[in-house]
């Protein structure tokens, strides 16, 4: 079984074929579906779909970094997070199986750095409080990840680094502050990704596959839609890298995200 460990599948890019995306996903052997939370004006959607799929797609909660910019009522967002959350640990909410999409996005605008790392920090807090993994985005910004990250080392926290577009520097950085898997996806198929090079110096113990679907399509379907049965273009690409089988990285994969997610 393949576990696609982040995908969108909620988002209206899916609205005409939905069920037929997660049919393909089954076909191509992929069992579960992570969707982590972009901010409460897709909740409704998120949780519509797990409600629906319950053995296939299982929700995160979170507030990604750039729903911060420009945004006046990211506190209230936060609430929210903070607030579903809870209820669930006080028993009278939907499960959430992690933290994000969260973290650090610099690419658009660095005029609200200060105003993501605060609330990149309250879910980090919130995270380590109810003992749940975080799925961290970083974009353009790994030297304040590095920093932030630094400041929890020792502390327990856990989780994905989303899309990792790293050096193998921040590779093994990170690996340093806590217990983290590095999530693999689409641009490791591209021609010359960086990601690539860096990926033959890599632990498989320490991945995840990852789609970001409808985003980052793998070749051959880069310019189109992405879906999570593309896993599969992933994987493939993942064990040519690596030297290793592909029954091999579905397994490591696999264990790896059940024993993240708890599954």
């Amino acid at each position: 079984m393949l576990i696609d460990t982040h995908s969108h599948l909620y988002s209206d890019a899916f609205d005409g074929d939905r069920a037929e995306a997660i049919r393909r996903a089954a076909e191509n052997g992929v069992g579960k579906i992570i969707l982590p939370a972009i901010d409460s004006a897709s909740h409704t959607a998120l949780m519509s779909m797990c409600g629906e799929y319950p053995d296939v797609c299982f929700p995160l909660m979170g507030l990604h970094p750039t729903s911060v910019n420009e945004n006046p009522r990211w506190r209230v967002e936060l609430a929210t997070v903070d607030k579903l959350v809870r209820d669930h640990a006080a028993g009278c909410g939907d499960r959430f199986y992690g933290i994000g999409e969260v973290g650090m996005d610099l690419y658009w605008s660095r005029d609200f750095e200060v105003q993501q790392e605060e609330a990149f920090r309250f879910q980090l807090d919130l995270a380590l409080e109810f003992s749940l993994p975080v799925i961290i985005h970083t974009r353009e910004a790994w030297p304040a990840m590095r920093r932030i990250l630094d400041s929890y080392r020792g502390r327990g926290v856990r989780g994905i680094m989303h899309s990792f577009s790293g050096t193998l520097d921040d590779y093994r950085y990170i690996l340093g502050c806590g217990d983290f898997l590095f999530g693999i996806g689409g641009p490791v198929t591209y021609k010359n990704s960086a990601l690539a090079d860096i990926l033959a110096y890599m632990d498989p113990e320490h991945l995840v596959l990852e789609t970001d679907s409808p985003y980052l399509p793998p070749v051959p379907f880069r310019g189109k839609r992405n879906e999570s049965a593309y896993i599969v273009y992933v994987r493939d690409r993942v064990a040519e890298i690596m030297g290793a089988g592909i029954e091999e990285i579905t397994e490591t994969t696999t264990a790896n995200a059940c024993r993240m997610f708890g599954f």
